[in-house]
């Protein structure tokens, strides 16, 4: 009979926006030109079968199937040593803020990420798409398969789910609604002020809309490929709207006409302490906004220390996050019920799948077995051929004996099986 193949333990270890803080994140914040090298790196770690890297602003984490072989301890150790051979990293300063989770533990986790419940912002509809991205480039680098391929696509399941049966995403907020929510709240009014967006990715179109809807009437942009910074200024022109686009070796000598100034390049040190010097010398001291919503962050945390410069970062923005958490709680608590029932209902059938193995293997082979006893058969008496009805009769004869000499296995495994695991 066929062995059947263990599927391997899952292991999910990572850090996020409550277990560790921001200079800690952007140093593990693996960017996405690297992330299918580093997906292919990690899944051809000693006992490691599948893996899955989700790198974004507020989280880095190692989602692997794990040979059961490997002892608890190494397994964890394994993906530390990971995270410092490839980041170069020490694992001793990243272990004090890993969170680890195992088998369901993990699945539960892995729902719960996908449907925004353990966002920084519950509810934000951007981690789905970050998931799906990671999903897909562990396929194309064929570090998914048979465990994890299952697992991910019953995540966006859930994640759908929740977004259909709940009004989460309806009160929900993104990190760019947070940052334009913040800059309003710092003047009052939007009116009249103006806002520089650094940066022309998807982060930056949102912060800019957002930005519109809280009242804000004259945005900047300006981006390393300027074309991108002009696309995002043309795409917000209204005749309310006034936009521009700053070149981005201009940066520095223009940054001063801006009121508030938000970053989201993740390129590093975009504005140093001397540049921000600069700045409000051009502005006659008069007051300027950071909003930096990057990691690695581009303004230097120094700068907040400036009289006149105001810098803000992921971490502040969490605390803006937490003013609507009570608005949200209702439709959270009624997620967590749904990823709650989808955890057991997964985690059944997973705990159900050697039985249903083993019944397909079974049947295949004892039916291997039925078929060539009957060419064995044929072949002795070739000389004198059945008649079609006789070989009707051995046909219903062997069938008949094989199924009741699988019946008492068959029976005991299919009493494991629950109706849950059958297909609905």
């Amino acid at each position: 009979m066929s062995q059947i193949k263990q599927p391997g333990s899952l292991l999910l270890l990572g850090v996020n926006h409550t277990t560790a803080p921001i200079d800690v994140r952007e140093r593990l914040a693996i960017p996405i030109s690297r992330l299918a090298d580093a997906t292919r790196t990690l899944a051809h770690q000693p006992g490691v079968r599948e893996a899955m890297i989700l790198s974004t602003c507020n989280r880095v984490e190692l989602l692997t199937v794990q040979d059961d072989a490997q002892p608890v301890a190494t397994t964890t150790l394994g993906l530390l040593n990971f995270l410092h051979d490839y980041l170069s990293l020490p694992a001793a300063e990243v272990r004090p803020h890993v969170y680890e989770f195992r088998e369901r533990e993990a699945i539960r986790h892995l729902f719960r990420v996908a449907s925004s419940l353990d966002s920084m912002v519950v509810g934000e509809p951007q981690i789905l798409g970050q998931v799906k991205e990671s999903w897909n480039v562990a396929r194309e680098v064929g570090a998914v398969s048979s465990m994890l391929d299952p697992l991910l696509q019953r995540a966006f399941s859930v994640a759908k789910r929740v977004r259909t049966e709940t009004h989460i995403g309806s009160s929900s907020v993104s990190i760019a609604s947070v940052a334009a929510e913040l800059a309003r709240k710092i003047f009052g009014s939007l009116a009249g002020k103006t806002v520089l967006i650094v940066g022309a990715g998807k982060m930056s179109d949102l912060a800019a809309r957002h930005l519109i809807q809280q009242g804000a009437t004259t945005l900047l942009v300006s981006n390393r490929t300027e074309a991108r910074a002009e696309k995002i200024a043309d795409s917000l022109r209204t005749p309310a709207i006034t936009t521009g686009v700053i070149p981005f070796e201009q940066l520095h000598e223009q940054s001063h006409r801006a009121d508030i100034v938000i970053t989201s390049t993740g390129a590093g040190q975009v504005f140093t302490t001397e540049h921000a010097r600069a700045l409000l010398h051009r502005r006659r001291n008069r007051p300027v906004f950071f909003i930096d919503i990057a990691v690695p962050r581009d303004v230097a945390p120094e700068i907040n220390k400036l009289e006149g410069c105001f810098v803000y970062d992921m971490d502040d923005l969490q605390q803006v996050a937490a003013q609507n958490q009570a608005v949200r709680s209702r439709e959270a608590e009624a997620a967590e019920t749904i990823v709650t029932k989808e955890v057991a209902r997964y985690t059944d059938r997973l705990s159900r799948a050697p039985a249903i193995a083993a019944i397909k293997v079974l049947q295949l082979s004892a039916e291997t077995i039925r078929q060539q006893e009957l060419a064995r058969t044929a072949a002795r008496l070739a000389a004198q051929p059945l008649t079609p009805e006789q070989q009707a009769a051995i046909e219903s004869l062997t069938k008949s004996l094989t199924a009741k000499l699988l019946h008492s296995q068959l029976a005991a495994l299919r009493a494991e099986i629950t109706p849950v695991d059958r297909e609905e």
